[in-house]
């Protein structure tokens, strides 16, 4: 009789107890998928659709860039974050940054929306969720997760923001950028 063999692993201080062929799986997962972007990682480079034509994160370089992710134009969370940071914008935009806006709607959503609302940034169209996969930020039912990434101008991720205040976001992200280009300038 085949007798199962487990592995027990501590996944956040738990026990988890999984078949032992089960790491292979994870292992070729793994291995055939992107690494998780971190603090201090390079930001994945991407080339995609945007409201204003094809927009590549290279080319931003030299620039703080606010990359945020959300997970269906019109919604009321989405609304509400891409509006906050609408209104915000000014004062991002003397801190040297850059805002652009990411979701797996379609182009012609994303226009209605930037128009709609009066965004004054881009926004990604990442229907075929590239974008998503190369960031790791996909979430339920094929939407991105609400994420936002803080992008030095040299490509590499300063922050991370996974718990966004959808009505308050431009403010969190405001003191984040101070406080990180105030860390900049003390290094040089």
């Amino acid at each position: 009789m085949f007798k199962q063999q487990f592995l027990h692993l501590y996944v956040t201080q738990s026990l988890v107890t999984i078949p032992m062929f089960t790491p292979i799986v994870v292992a070729l997962m793994v291995a055939s998928g992107n690494p998780t972007p971190t603090v201090g990682s390079h930001a994945p480079e991407f080339t995609a659709p945007s409201t204003s034509g094809e927009l590549s994160l290279k080319s931003l370089r030299g620039k703080w860039v606010v990359l945020y992710f959300y997970p269906k134009a019109f919604t009321p969370g989405c609304t509400a974050e891409s509006c906050s940071l609408r209104d915000g914008f000014d004062g991002l935009r003397t801190l040297d940054a850059v805002v652009i806006g990411v979701s797996t709607d379609d182009l012609d959503t994303q226009r209605k929306f930037k128009e709609k609302y009066a965004l004054p940034f881009e926004l990604v169209a990442d229907s075929d969720k590239r974008v998503v996969k190369a960031y790791d930020v996909s979430g339920m039912l094929g939407f991105a997760k609400r994420r936002t990434f803080i992008i030095d101008p040299d490509g590499i991720i300063r922050h991370i923001i996974e718990d966004v205040d959808t009505g308050k976001h431009a403010e969190q992200v405001r003191q984040i950028l101070e406080t990180l280009r105030a860390k900049k300038d003390t290094s040089r």
